[in-house]
């Protein structure tokens, strides 16, 4: 009565496990074992922690410290135009760069030390060992660039300033259309002399420049504010100068409701993506790119000359009849999909930008993650031990 229990007990027990080393899906250990090899780099994981978290924290510390010992000499160490300064000058292209890197040493470590072979002869799928590096280089570099940008948006949240300055002048943030005005009212030779307008405004008041009413730093002149070709400048009561001052803030509120003294929410998250982003871009493509070359040196270098010279002359230069090719560099895409708050990460305007709709920008961007992921996974499965 106990013999067939028995019997599937012995089969459970004598079964073999089936043997996985053929599937192309890479398992957790072989993503482990990627990682490690990858974080035990000292010289790749010094500049990532440098370049990511490094500079930004040395920046702004040394920002705070300054603005401890002089207030009155350095501004906050925070606010909106910091954070927008160090977001598209400095995460953006260094991010990139040192993704970039530590993807095309994935990409080749095993080559240059010989370890190729090694790898093969364990009967893994190539494809299940190129595949296994994504996860592993993305676990790198993805939490340090958060770290460092977490640490950004941080200090320029706490350490942003109080006032913002508009026209060089200091101007309290957040005001509604009322209440600038009626702030214009108390301060009308500040808002007639550097609020910018396009009226007619000539009129006698004591301004620290003539023209267009910019600050002159070697003090006030006492002469009348010209704005328009020169007439004869009309003298103002008092209740005049307020009314002109409060035209013009009226005048001027659309672009002082623009001015941030600290980077909004909703800001922080989409750039906080679009970096991660173009992290990831960096990463992957430096992968497939140091597979198909079989080298780092060379693939870094051709990364550094994307980023740096070859994705700003395509993205300002307007070619007849390759624009279409123009497109289909993926920084010009990542550029597209900027948030409109920030400034541009490539220099100069987004006029001078070369036009493409968001769909194509997504478009670009997935056929570049795809299509070197798969030649480099081509490269790999096709190379000689």
């Amino acid at each position: 009565m106990t013999l067939a229990p028995t019997l599937d007990a012995t089969r459970r027990v004598t079964r073999v496990p089936r043997d996985r080393r053929g599937s192309w899906i890479p398992t957790a250990g072989m993503i482990r074992t990627r990682f490690m090899e990858l974080s035990k780099r000292r010289g790749v994981m010094a500049a990532l922690i440098g370049v990511t978290i490094g500079i930004p924290t040395v920046f702004l510390v040394t920002r705070l410290v300054l603005h401890a010992i002089a207030p009155n000499t350095y501004g906050p160490a925070g606010g909106y135009n910091i954070f927008s300064g160090l977001v598209a000058g400095v995460l953006y292209v260094f991010g990139f760069i040192v993704a970039a890197t530590l993807g095309c040493t994935a990409g080749a470590v095993d080559l240059t030390e010989g370890m190729f072979r090694h790898l093969v002869v364990t009967g893994r799928s190539r494809l299940a060992l190129y595949f296994a590096r994504i996860p592993a280089g993305l676990a790198i570099v993805v939490p340090l660039v958060a770290i460092g940008y977490t640490i950004v948006c941080g200090i320029c949240v706490l350490a942003a300033p109080t006032t913002l300055k508009y026209g060089g002048t200091s101007v309290p943030a957040g005001l509604s259309r009322s209440g600038l005005e009626t702030w214009a009212a108390g301060h009308a030779q500040a808002v007639i002399c550097n609020f910018p307008t396009d009226g007619p405004i000539i009129v006698n008041v004591p301004c620290t420049s003539q023209g267009s009413g910019g600050p002159n730093p070697e003090g006030p002149t006492g002469q009348s504010i010209t704005k328009t070709p020169p007439v004869s400048p009309r003298t103002l009561t008092p209740a005049q100068l307020k009314a002109e001052a409060v035209a013009i803030a009226d005048h001027d509120y659309a672009d002082y409701s623009r001015l941030f003294l600290r980077p909004p929410t909703s800001l922080m998250i989409r750039a906080g993506l679009w970096i991660e982003l173009e992290v990831v871009i960096g990463f992957i493509v430096g992968l497939g790119l140091a597979s198909v070359l079989g080298q780092r040196t060379v693939a870094v270098v051709m990364m550094i000359l994307l980023e740096i010279i070859l994705t700003p002359i395509v993205a300002r230069a307007h070619i007849p009849h390759f624009a279409n090719v123009q497109r289909a560099v993926v920084g010009l895409a990542t550029a597209h999909l900027e948030p409109r708050a920030l400034p541009l990460a490539l220099g100069g305007t987004r006029v001078d930008l070369l036009s493409e709709s968001t769909t194509v920008a997504v478009c670009v961007i997935a056929a570049w993650l795809i299509g070197w992921t798969a030649l480099g996974a081509w490269r790999m499965a096709t190379r000689d031990a």
